[in-house]
């Protein structure tokens, strides 16, 4: 689509926008000619208001939209309010071409709860919060009403933090083989056996490095979150090294839950469980992500449904009392009757938790280059419809959500869970509540001091061979993250952000 803008140089908001209501078009900057069938003029003017016109051609056909919008606030603020109305407008304007109504309105960002959460926390009763996203950014009513209850349960989390408070991430970057939808940072290990150990004893060296820091800030962990990958492709005396190590050496007296993803099950064994519940791990994964055993073989998965089935009795078995299952919407080879199917059979199960997400395409995964018969964008809807009224009416509660790019049908993942069985890990990380400190390949650091609105990324080496080598730049981390604990508000970061809450 070519674009052109005028008055301004707001590209993100307007193509965004163009993703958004033109799935499949790419933006293109130049003058328009009378072959050009798609096309949109953004035009901005300012006086005491901000004055946004929007001339769009799609197919042929074309359409003027103008807004105006008053001006007020500081500089911060008036430039949120001119890229609210030039997303607004270009929204309204290819909605009067395509007839289409996303699901989630004019939003595109990650986070759509930081929209209720702050109305909610500014006084606004529930039923405001929802009429707010139906009527200022075109939300369903379905997609508002899944907003509000996750804005609730993030108050609800915020509410229980303490102030010195953090949640860790240890990530194990291996998988028994890599799943064709997966973009994660993660390795198949039989290629990469010979790491598994040299890793493991690096992130021991992390762990007490780590543990100095906390000891000097005076932090205690809240939540504790080790993720892959599959951690559970260690083995169980590794997994116990770890353990062992983290019980030992860094300030858990406090922490609430401590979560480990076993996620595949042809990871689990009786003995893996049997070290994790005894290092005090009380929330596990076992994600199927579907039971459709002919959709297991076209994403690379290597175990059977019935597999799944096997792994959650044996967890049970263990003393296990609250278990995630995955399961994703969109799948190649999968339709509606195969996700009700497999939602059904993870039901029969009775995990805790319950976490569905929509395919992402991704560019690291191997469906972009293998291809391979998808469900429409319509279909994930239907998909999504159904989970959404099947949990709702087995007791589960939604408490966290987020998208992502390239999502089918530009939809969510949702977290739900029984209520009183919420992951604090998945709420506090999601919508950034407080520190989330990251030992491990590819993993994100966030140093978030709420009183400053202030975020600093610390990015780790991508992959375990970078992390192996990685000393020097993971000890200057650390000094980095004292020198935030101690002295927030002038520590500089080449990777800082200021809260601006939920983006369009």
């Amino acid at each position: 689509m070519k674009l052109v803008l005028n008055g301004h140089d707001e590209r993100y908001t307007v193509e965004q926008g163009m993703l958004n209501l033109f799935p499949g078009e790419k933006p293109v900057y130049g003058p328009i000619g009378p072959e050009d069938q798609s096309w949109a003029i953004v035009s901005l003017r300012e006086d005491d208001s901000c004055h946004v016109t929007v001339e769009l051609c799609w197919q042929g056909k074309a359409v003027p939209y103008s807004l105006g919008v008053p001006l007020e606030g500081d500089a911060f603020q008036r430039e949120g309010i001119r890229r609210r109305a030039i997303g607004r407008c270009f929204f309204l304007a290819a909605q009067q071409v395509t007839g289409a109504a996303p699901p989630w309105g004019m939003l595109t960002g990650v986070r759509p709860v930081k929209l209720p959460t702050r109305a909610l926390a500014g006084g606004a009763s529930p039923e405001q919060a929802r009429r707010q996203l139906e009527e200022d950014f075109h939300v369903s009513p379905a997609r508002a009403g899944l907003a509000v209850q996750c804005a609730q349960a993030s108050l609800a989390a915020q509410r229980s933090l303490n102030p010195n408070e953090v949640s860790l991430y240890l990530g194990i970057p291996f998988c028994p083989t890599r799943c064709a939808y997966c973009s994660f940072v993660s390795a198949g290990v039989g290629r990469t056996l010979q790491l598994v150990e040299p890793y493991a004893d690096r992130l021991l060296e992390e762990i007490d490095g780590l543990a100095q820091v906390l000891e000097r800030a005076g932090r205690t962990i809240r939540s504790f979150y080790m993720g892959g990958g599959t951690p559970t492709t260690l083995t169980a005396g590794q997994l116990d090294r770890i353990l062992a190590r983290c019980r030992a050496a860094l300030p858990l007296d406090s922490c609430t839950e401590y979560t480990v993803e076993a996620g595949r099950p042809d990871t689990i064994t009786r003995e893996k469980l049997e070290v994790l519940k005894s290092r005090g791990v009380d929330r596990i994964s076992i994600n199927p992500q579907t039971l459709e055993d002919h959709v297991l073989a076209a994403i690379g998965r290597k175990h059977s449904a019935g597999d799944i089935a096997a792994a959650n009795a044996l967890a049970r078995s263990v003393g296990f009392r609250c278990i995630n299952m995955d399961l994703i919407a969109g799948l190649p080879q999968d339709s509606f009757q195969g996700f009700r199917r497999s939602l059904e059979g993870v039901l029969e199960m009775a995990p805790e938790n319950i976490t569905v997400h929509t395919l992402a395409l991704k560019k690291g995964s191997t469906l972009i280059s293998q291809g391979g018969p998808l469900p429409s964008g319509e279909e994930v809807q239907r998909m999504l419809d159904y989970s959404r009224e099947i949990l709702t009416q087995q007791g589960y509660i939604p408490y966290y959500l987020y998208r992502q790019k390239y999502m089918s049908g530009s939809l969510e993942n949702v977290g739900w869970a029984k209520p009183g069985t919420e992951s604090l890990y998945n709420i506090v990380m999601m919508e950034e509540l407080h520190t989330v400190l990251s030992l491990g390949a590819g993993g994100v650091t966030k140093l978030i001091d709420p009183a400053a609105g202030r975020i600093v990324r610390l990015v780790n080496p991508k992959f375990p061979q970078e992390y192996l080598s990685a000393g020097d730049k993971q000890a200057g981390q650390r000094e980095e993250i004292a020198a935030f604990f101690l002295s927030p508000a002038e520590t500089p970061s080449a990777s800082s952000t200021l809260f601006s809450g939920g983006k369009m």
